[in-house]
């Protein structure tokens, strides 16, 4: 696509995220202004916007396939391009799964949306378009049962400063049930005390604002941690940064790097389920419902919008299937 249709650049939020500009989106400036405000302006979750703009660049590469524009794409067309994301049409292309599938037509339902509310086009050809049928009673997430998460935690050597911030971290997504991503936000002010107690400030997802206190262990592994790294004093800089690096800048950790942390921990305490960052929080919800805790407490502790959401947490059928499944007796 020529700068003489689109006289403007990419907007930054964006740049990355695809390997091209979805031409099929951009037929005049005003129809570009409106596809790029819809990342820009109506997501703000970082996240979201990735996935959702890498929905439209792949039906936008299988619009230009089949030589269709914008104004050409009609309802069969989204319902062919859906079925084929879930059932390719060469066996040796895997099929989406059906959530991806599902998010994927969400995307595109809402951007048609924004395109029809900016008189790009005139009516939504997704809207009657359905996904695929998908059911779900039970999380996938990896969960540690209590004794390997006591020994990932115990396995962890506290002789130096990496291992006491490794050991803060997973303690904070463990017994707050925080996400990883509102964990790594953290700054050192957002870990406080109020009434003779530690609390940790998180902003979770949604840009939801959650507060938290810490159990005494839990204070002991944060306390320990920001003594040992001398960042106290910084408190509008990240809680859990980098180690290693002779900057001198304070490096905030990334997703990446609390996943590689968390598998080489995992190794290391001869643990056997595949975690990653997720199961630390799935860890202590699970472990929290095993103990008797209270569903809704638990959607509140955890930031849930939903105690459903909650439920797939809940994993406390498992041990009674299993006592089911040992009284065959062949």
């Amino acid at each position: 696509m020529n700068n003489e249709i689109i006289p403007f650049r990419e907007p930054r939020a964006l740049v990355g995220l695809a390997a091209k500009l979805p031409a099929v989106f951009l037929p005049d400036k005003k129809a570009a202004e409106r596809f790029f405000g819809f990342f820009t302006a109506n997501h703000q979750n970082k996240h979201t916007r990735r996935a959702y703009y890498k929905a439209a660049c792949r039906f936008a590469d299988w619009c230009e396939g089949k030589g269709l524009k914008l104004a050409d794409v009609k309802p069969l067309h989204v319902a062919a391009y859906i079925e084929g994301l879930a059932a390719p049409p060469f066996p040796s292309v895997p099929g989406l799964s059906k959530p991806t599938v599902k998010q994927h037509l969400a995307a595109l339902r809402m951007l048609f949306d924004w395109l029809v509310v900016g008189h790009i086009i005139e009516t939504n050809p997704a809207h009657a378009v359905r996904g695929p049928k998908y059911s779900q009673k039970k999380g996938k997430t990896p969960v540690l049962d209590r004794d390997e998460a006591r020994a990932l935690i115990a396995g962890i050597d506290t002789g130096s400063l990496t291992g006491l911030r490794d050991r803060a971290l997973i303690g904070v997504m463990i017994y707050t049930f925080a996400r990883v991503g509102a964990v790594l936000q953290m700054n050192v002010g957002d870990y406080f005390s109020q009434g003779r107690r530690g609390w940790v400030r998180l902003d979770e997802k949604g840009g939801k604002g959650h507060e938290a206190p810490c159990i005494s262990k839990l204070e002991t592994y944060l306390d320990e941690y920001i003594a040992a790294a001398g960042i106290g004093d910084d408190q509008d800089g990240p809680l859990f940064r980098t180690t290693g690096r002779s900057t001198g800048t304070a490096h905030r950790m990334t997703q990446p790097d609390a996943y590689r942390m968390i598998q080489r921990r995992a190794k290391q305490a001869g643990i056997k389920t595949r975690v990653g960052n997720h199961s630390m929080r799935a860890t202590g919800i699970t472990d929290y419902l095993k103990s008797d805790g209270s569903l809704s407490e638990a959607r509140k502790m955890a930031n849930h919008a939903d105690t459903r959401t909650t439920q797939l947490y809940d994993r406390r059928g498992d041990a009674a299937a299993l006592d089911e499944y040992q009284k065959v007796g062949i």
